[in-house]
């Protein structure tokens, strides 16, 4: 029997959103309470989740609960306005575009797009602005969907002003496709790669598990956190999602001080908690 005691997981997709969703932020709240979770984090490519993290957290005590921003269009883009207030709510991590990624939408035959390759100064000055707010409130930056280009560049400027908290969501995602050398030239104090299970899916990406383990491997469990990103109809809920993943990693020879270490003491770590 696998459990899920003392755990975190730091990306899961809830209802109330525009599209399908398996579950609500209560009755998720209440899964990850009844398995003993630590806490979760809420994420939406449209808008906050700080406020309604909050709201779950009341109605399930015993669980910490989480809120998420995405820079998407929905939010206004990379808009300071948006991360200082969902930082003010209590927002733990903000993502950059995800699904308004010109590398996400482009990955789907889709036009437009934000991209942070060739930015001009307007563009450039918001994302300093964010990654001061990010850096300020001592919370962690999520690359989203953006290109493994622009992740090397968002982290180096990210890391000139000394960010302690950096996310680089499911690199193996095939919009993204960091491989292993890669990953490891981006590899640095306070840097953490999001091991993502979704990915395993169709709807995910389809990512072998056998190449997420791989990675984990040859890059580091110590850098390794890892999460659902379940929330999409078609998949099982968040918690059984993670005891698939879990039994998955024990099946490859993780043993238990490993799994503490990317699904307990980093996200502890990223979302300011004590274990």
């Amino acid at each position: 029997m696998i459990s899920l005691e003392g755990f975190y997981d730091i990306h899961i997709h809830t209802s109330p959103d525009v599209r399908p969703r398996k579950m609500d932020d209560i009755d998720t709240a209440q899964d990850a309470y009844q398995e003993k979770m630590k806490g979760i984090v809420l994420k939406s490519h449209v808008s906050s989740t700080a406020g309604r993290a909050a709201l779950a957290e009341k109605q399930v005590p015993g669980i910490k609960v989480f809120g998420s921003l995405s820079l998407n269009d929905h939010v206004g883009g990379i808009n300071p306005f948006a991360v200082e207030a969902a930082l003010k709510m209590g927002a733990k991590i903000v993502w950059l575009p995800t699904i308004s990624a010109q590398n996400h939408k482009r990955f789907h035959g889709e036009e437009g797009g934000i991209t942070f390759l060739d930015m001009n100064k307007d563009l450039e000055i918001k994302l300093l602005a964010v990654l001061e707010l990010v850096r300020d409130e001592d919370v962690a930056l999520g690359t989203g969907h953006i290109s493994k280009e622009e992740i090397k560049v968002v982290v180096e400027y990210a890391r000139q002003l000394k960010l302690p908290k950096i996310i680089i969501t499911h690199p193996e995602a095939p919009w993204i496709e960091l491989s292993a050398a890669e990953q490891k030239e981006l590899s640095g104090e306070g840097t953490f790669f999001e091991r993502c299970f979704a990915s395993t899916f169709e709807v995910g990406g389809g990512v072998p598990i056998e190449k997420i383990i791989r990675d984990i491997r040859e890059v580091g469990f110590q850098s390794t956190v890892i999460s659902t990103d379940f929330g999409a109809d078609v998949l099982a809920r968040p918690v059984d999602g993670y005891k698939g993943f879990l039994q998955a990693l024990i099946d490859a020879g993780f043993d238990e001080t490993q799994l503490a270490v990317m699904g307990k003491e980093n996200p502890a770590y990223l979302l300011s908690c004590n274990q």
